[in-house]
């Protein structure tokens, strides 16, 4: 980022020269092709388990903008009611999903088919994950640095907001905080990596992943595990929260809910037993601009 807070050009990004990006390709082809052999047992009794219990393709389908905003099909299990009418995004405990989609989102098995875009080209492993075609219009400055590589599987914005349908179901406007606060965050964060990213960075991403699907409840420690390695081994980028883009966040709301990274949901139950943390959106949710500050100011007043 250039200086008074300017996007600098695009040319700067990614960091992986020419050469390096005909490595990443042959990486992800490499292991995009091991993984589905691996990953075809379960993908087939997940695939019946679909086909019995509820009417409908097995499979998801749906545009995501891909590099230098060429359209593609993305690929899913699929985990909610077939043609159930409602919006392209998911917000909290969506009714669409069926019971044995709830499993197949909490393992993440449902984004295994994925495997098949990176095959394919559509997607590498690691990188800004793809979105529908009308967010990159509505933050196309943005996107249209983003998109000179080509969106990914997992990246560092991805590991943060692991849990982002459960985060946006506990806030009162979930549209309205998932356009001002968490897109512009994933952007930052996402723009921050590919500044920085090589293969080493891409290897940690892709483990972090990997350790987080099994453990979902390791994610908020995510930032922490990478910070302690020195930015001269690791160039990680910060998980603080500093949107770069034009729509904003209050600055009572930017401190408050992006200062840190987002906790786990499984922290409910401790938070029973004692004063919630000021920096949890889970807990503290978004009710405007004057609760926000007020309940910032009131639990600051305690710490």
């Amino acid at each position: 980022m250039g200086a008074g807070g300017k996007l600098s050009p695009a040319r700067e990004i990614p960091s992986w020269d020419s050469g390096g990006m005909v490595v990443k390709r042959g990486l992800d082809v490499g292991t995009s092709a091991l993984l589905l052999l691996l990953a075809l047992p379960s993908l087939l009794i997940a695939a019946l388990v679909i086909r019995l219990t509820s009417r409908g393709p097995i499979l998801f389908r749906q545009a995501r903008m891909g590099r230098n905003f060429k359209p593609f099909e993305i690929l899913k299990l699929r985990t909610m009611e077939f043609a159930a009418p409602g919006l392209p995004y998911t917000m909290g405990a969506d009714p669409r999903i069926t019971p044995f989609g709830k499993f197949l989102r909490r393992s993440k098995l449902d984004e295994v088919p994925q495997l098949w875009n990176v095959l394919r080209g559509d997607m590498s492993l690691v990188g800004p994950r793809p979105v529908l075609p009308e967010l990159t219009e509505e933050f196309r400055a943005q996107y249209a640095r983003l998109l000179t590589v080509r969106p990914g599987l997992t990246d560092p914005a991805s590991l943060k907001y692991s849990q982002e349908a459960q985060l946006l179901g506990t806030v009162a406007d979930p549209m309205g905080f998932f356009k001002s606060v968490v897109t512009p965050d994933k952007i930052a964060i996402s723009l921050r990596y590919l500044e920085r990213s090589n293969l080493w960075t891409d290897g940690v991403a892709l483990a972090l992943t990997a350790l987080i699907c099994c453990f979902p409840s390791l994610s908020p420690l995510s930032g922490a595990l990478v910070g302690s390695v020195p930015s001269k081994i690791l160039p990680w980028p910060s998980l603080e929260s500093r949107p770069v883009l034009s729509v904003r966040p209050t600055p009572a709301l930017e401190r408050v809910v992006m200062a840190r990274p987002v906790i786990s949901i499984n922290e409910r139950r401790s938070a029973r037993r004692k004063l919630p943390l000021p920096w949890n959106p889970v807990l503290n949710g978004y009710r405007g601009n004057e609760s926000t500050v007020r309940r910032a100011r009131q639990r600051a007043s305690h710490l």
